[in-house]
């Protein structure tokens, strides 16, 4: 089948996808523009990154130079610290040596970007990590037309679709509620940037004081700095007495439960919020009372979704289910490839974002 073509000139047929390609290539240190002489969400040290959002997996430190949303750049001189960041403004043109480029909103977290490339002509779109669903908390995700785009694919699989954002957060209320009326508190894992500030909105002051582990406290004191509205939280410090706070819901990040600093609350009820709630063996894996199936990244619907928009003929994946969603969007027509990297996405263990 044909696909729609984007508002965009067309390139000719292309090659299969490794490590050589046109307006980007793949090398040791990451996503490479040769007209720009810069690249995209690099692991390893580089002179120029241009960097999708905050998560440590596409923001990591020893970069010379960075390029990052305004809204995102916060998050990211938090989590890196001292670092040679310049910002651009969603929509905003900028020319990188024979490149242009533009930052357009990803739907991930606040300031998250999809990174637009056009060299001669040619336009591809990085997408680093994306949602097409609201949240209530981070810029709308907006396709962008091009060429070739290269998705993340973390849930890459049809038995990952997403349940209302509403009714996920009624059930996490209805749990936070049930707890409380036994006196217990409710330690639910989050990661520190984005799922625990989307929970907060979506939570809202309902239900009770909201007690918060460092990593996610500070995160929100840095987003409040830059006049994100966030209900107001608890910050759980050494001299925190859960006597004071009967049946609080505690926002932590999943490492910390089960740990020294959790048994602080007694006997707790745990929860985890992640996409991959949505596989029992996982949520047995983590040994959580319960599992809310709520993700930060596209699901099956959104990926195919967010790749129709762009227009886009070729499509390239990253990390996720790379192979079967490849073979699906072969089996759609697309001139679909897969590019290895060294992005983790949402990962089924541990804190990785």
């Amino acid at each position: 089948m044909r696909r729609r073509r984007a508002e965009c000139n067309r390139p000719g047929p292309g090659p299969r996808y490794s490590r050589a390609m046109s307006v980007l290539s793949v090398t040791e240190h990451g996503l490479y523009c040769p007209a720009g002489d810069f690249y995209i969400d690099p692991w390893a040290p580089v002179d120029r990154a241009l960097i999708t959002h905050g998560h440590s997996d596409h923001a990591r430190p020893g970069h010379r130079r960075y390029l990052a949303t305004d809204t995102g750049a916060p998050v990211i001189r938090h989590r890196l610290g001292a670092i040679a960041l310049e910002t651009i403004r969603y929509a905003e043109t900028r020319r990188i040596g024979a490149a242009m480029v533009s930052f357009h909103p990803a739907g991930h977290v606040p300031g998250s970007a999809q990174i637009r490339v056009e060299v001669a002509g040619e336009v591809w779109v990085v997408s680093g990590d994306y949602k097409p669903g609201p949240d209530g908390l981070s810029e709308p995700f907006e396709p962008v037309p091009c060429h070739t785009f290269i998705s993340e694919c973390t849930f890459g699989l049809p038995v990952f679709r997403w349940r209302p954002q509403a009714q996920v957060m009624a059930e996490i209320r209805d749990w936070w509620a049930e707890n409380a009326a036994q006196g217990q508190a409710s330690l639910l894992g989050a990661y520190a940037l984005g799922k625990a500030q989307r929970l907060l909105v979506g939570l809202g002051d309902s239900g009770g004081p909201i007690l918060t582990h460092g990593a996610i406290e500070a995160t929100c004191r840095v987003m409040r700095a830059q006049g994100i509205a966030l209900p107001d939280t608890v910050p759980v410090t050494p001299e925190t007495d859960p006597r004071t706070h009967p049946g609080a819901l505690v926002l932590a990040p999943p490492s910390a439960l089960g740990s020294t600093w959790a048994r602080r609350f007694g006997q707790a009820s745990t929860g985890l919020a992640s996409g991959w709630m949505a596989l029992r063996g996982v949520r047995r894996r983590r040994a959580a009372d319960r599992g809310f199936v709520l993700s930060d990244h596209a699901d099956w619907d959104g990926l195919n979704a967010a790749i129709r928009a762009t227009g886009a003929e070729r499509v390239l994946m990253t990390h996720g289910y790379t192979g079967p969603f490849r073979r699906w969007l072969a089996e759609q027509g697309y001139d679909a490839g897969i590019v290895a990297t060294a992005w983790e996405g949402e990962t089924t263990e541990g804190d990785a974002e």
